[in-house]
């Protein structure tokens, strides 16, 4: 069984690591104006990148689990 370094760890950084630029990069975007979430098609785009970026994670949390245990 592979262990948690070649796994987990690198799926952890990449989501932790990967967020934190994902975050910064739509404070950016909010407190510059490119995104106001004043208008419902800028705050439809808004909750789609989250909603995007939280699809992925767990898709590939359960691609992970499925390689491993299946």
């Amino acid at each position: 069984m592979p262990s948690f370094f070649n796994t987990w760890l690198p799926f952890i950084y990449l989501y932790v690591v990967g967020g934190l630029f994902f975050i910064t990069g739509l404070i950016i975007a909010v407190k510059s104006g490119s995104l106001n979430k004043q208008i419902p098609r800028h705050r439809k785009w808004f909750w789609l990148l989250i909603f995007g970026y939280c699809f992925f994670f767990i898709l590939h949390a359960l691609l992970i689990t499925a390689a491993l245990y299946w």
